[in-house]
């Protein structure tokens, strides 16, 4: 989550240079090269009814990730983490079986609105309205990360869905950018690259494969507060008391929703060579490795 973050917060600095798009592109292209030089994508592994899933999360990757920049280019980084956090919120609560759950996400709804300070006026619609769209795509990432998680071993199946999310912001992330790049914008570019996707996506794919997706999102509950810190100590957005409420309530309806334990996974259908075998997949549970 720290990773995550730290890579939102120092990309405002590229989006100023190359744009929101331009720096989804760079961070994902650079990231996608990453992935290829360590792990070699499963080609021979892959089925028919991998392919769909793997260009959908590869899309949903790349969406997201312009989205959720676009976002914070227009509104405070808290305030987006917090509205982008209703897509997993949401996932965990239908995911869980229990009426009752539905109740946290329309609880996170109510933090939001009070981030967003709507009574004031000032609501940057076109920010929230990219917001959402990443909300609906971390949503996505999450079920169906697990199910590429479940079918293959290792990480090479990251070779293959980062370098189609980089295709996918390349459409517009080219032109936003051609023309500004240079070795410093460059550099910086791999930076927020290894925080984000590289390291985060990693861990993520281990972890999925060791937990529901309702633990999963849930889990992920204190990423809004962690956005206000960086948001705060890295691009000086204050808070009002108001906000720092709605941050705590989109925290408590995560924590609240959070479902433990650890969930069986249905055995491969064929071994692959993607990467190491899985590590003791019955016996790990949330937060023993790492």
């Amino acid at each position: 989550m720290f990773s995550v973050q730290l890579s939102s917060a120092l990309s405002v600095g590229l989006i100023a240079e190359v744009g929101a798009a331009g720096t989804a592109w760079l961070r994902l292209s650079l990231g996608a090269i990453i992935f290829l030089a360590i792990a070699r994508p499963p080609l021979r592994s892959v089925r028919r009814p991998d392919i769909l899933p793997l260009l959908g999360l590869g899309i949903a990757t790349g969406l997201m990730t312009i989205m959720f920049l676009a976002a914070v280019e227009r509104i405070p980084l808290g305030t987006t983490v917090a509205i982008e956090f209703l897509g997993p919120l949401t996932v965990a609560a239908i995911r869980s079986h229990n009426r009752r759950a539905l109740a946290w996400p329309v609880l996170a709804l109510l933090g939001v609105v009070l981030l967003t300070e709507p009574w004031h006026g000032r609501v940057d619609f076109l920010g929230i309205m990219f917001a959402a769209i990443a909300a609906a795509g971390w949503g996505a990432y999450i079920l169906l990360t697990q199910l590429i998680g479940d079918r293959f071993t290792g990480i090479g199946a990251l070779s293959l869905t980062v370098p189609i999310a980089a295709a996918t912001a390349a459409v517009v992330g080219i032109p936003q950018a051609a023309g500004h790049l240079n070795w410093g914008i460059l550099a910086g570019a791999l930076g927020v690259a290894i925080l984000m996707p590289v390291l985060p996506f990693v861990l993520e794919l281990k972890a999925l494969r060791r937990m529901t997706s309702t633990a999963f999102g849930t889990l992920m509950s204190l990423e809004p507060a962690f956005a206000v810190l960086l948001g705060l100590l890295v691009l000086h957005q204050q808070p009002t008391i108001v906000q720092f409420i709605g941050i705590a309530l989109v925290v408590v309806a995560g924590v609240a929703s959070q479902r433990g334990g650890e969930r069986k996974l249905p055995p491969l259908a064929e071994p692959t060579t993607m990467g190491p075998a899985p590590e003791t997949l019955s016996a790990t549970g949330p937060g023993k490795e790492n």
